[in-house]
């Protein structure tokens, strides 16, 4: 029964210690600046999608090369 308390306590530290080093590491700056990479990367993301769709209206499939 001791052995089954001590390993609750054990995990339960852990546990505890990785949430509260988790929380200290991410600053307001990493949130923003990892906002930023994402809206970057969405908005490249959309004008290669938008580039490709040009090509297919224009008939111009970059696949088909016969």
């Amino acid at each position: 029964m001791s052995l089954v308390v001590f390993v609750v306590l054990l995990i339960a530290a852990f546990v505890i210690v990785a949430w509260r080093d988790r929380k200290r590491l991410s600053s307001p700056e990493d949130s923003a600046a990892a906002r930023d990479a994402t809206s970057t990367q969405e908005r490249y993301a959309a004008e290669r999608h938008g580039a490709q769709g040009e090509v297919w209206r224009r008939g111009q499939n970059p696949g088909s090369h016969i």
